[in-house]
């Protein structure tokens, strides 16, 4: 009997750690973002009862788009991640996975996901979804080797799901959707310029080109984190100017806009790594927040 429960016991741990695996190489975390944002497109862009088979296709459909584009990304970048720390243990250095397995998947499921897309929702979204995976597997991917624009190039893919699912709700593109993929662009330069002051070092042993490791004083890395903050202050308000949202959403949006900048600025007058965390932490707080308002008092 106790050999019995401990062959159980293996077998539940193994088959743990390789979901753990599969979570790695689908940046499970990452793609839930992508899911939630292009669920709130959704919602945004719906009118009327809403039609919940429609939403899980367009869920599905990007899940599987997200999942391929994360599983090619680290195909292309697999011997720099095993110069990382932070990255050592992902399925290609750690050795879990072979890079060919890898590369059929991520280009499959990809290419499934673009097909289900323009079969089950409707073409708008699956060519949208195709500038998504273009834009994060073939410029952004090789731009992070090379300058450290990279950053607001790979914000273009990051911030596309929220405009793909206001597409497969409306068929359209309008300026409701454009300010939906606005306030994703913003958000993630000041929450990725964070990250990349924290792990400056690591990146340098990767070989990626970042903004701190190209900016030796880090004045111009506060700066842009101030800017882009503003940026989305002022772009956080669209929903409400264009009449998506009430006044409660207006409310909340000057008051974690407002936190989210102040952040920002201590992060430029003190560059410290205690800094760089609270402009992150501030980021993750941010975004949930923010699309609940959205989704809570919208407009019907």
């Amino acid at each position: 009997m106790k050999e019995f429960s401990a062959e159980i016991a293996n077998n539940a741990v193994a088959e743990k750690s390789w979901v753990a695996v599969f979570s790695d190489l689908v940046k499970a975390r990452l793609t839930t973002l992508v899911l939630l944002t292009t669920a709130v497109g959704f919602y945004a862009g719906w009118h009327g009862a809403m039609n919940w088979f429609l939403l899980l296709n367009t869920l599905a459909g990007t899940a599987l788009v997200a999942a391929g584009a994360s599983a090619l990304n680290q195909w292309i970048e697999r011997d720099y991640d095993a110069k990382m720390r932070r990255t050592q243990s992902r399925p290609l250095p750690s050795g879990r996975m072979q890079p060919t397995t890898v590369a059929l998947f991520g280009g499959i499921t990809s290419v499934a996901g673009l097909i289900y897309l323009a079969l089950a929702v409707n073409m708008l979204t699956s060519v949208l979804g195709a500038i998504t995976l273009v834009s994060y597997v073939c410029i952004y991917t090789p731009l992070k080797r090379v300058t450290w624009l990279n950053t607001a190039i790979g914000a273009i893919p990051g911030a596309l799901p929220p405009l793909m699912g206001w597409t497969a709700a409306r068929n359209e593109l309008s300026g409701e959707g454009w300010a939906l993929f606005a306030i994703l662009a913003f958000w993630q330069l000041p929450h990725f310029f964070a990250i990349a002051w924290i792990y400056k070092d690591e990146y340098a042993k990767g070989g990626f080109v970042m903004l701190p490791n190209v900016d030796a004083s880090g004045k111009y890395t506060g700066q842009q984190t101030v800017l882009n903050a503003l940026a989305l202050f002022i772009v956080s308000l669209c929903p409400f100017l264009l009449k998506m949202t009430g006044t409660l959403y207006l409310a909340g949006a000057v008051v974690l806009g407002a936190g989210f900048l102040f952040c920002a600025i201590q992060f430029s007058r003190q560059l410290t790594l205690s800094r760089a965390r609270q402009v992150f932490v501030a980021s993750i707080i941010y975004l949930p927040l923010l699309l609940a308002l959205m989704v809570f008092d919208k407009v019907k």
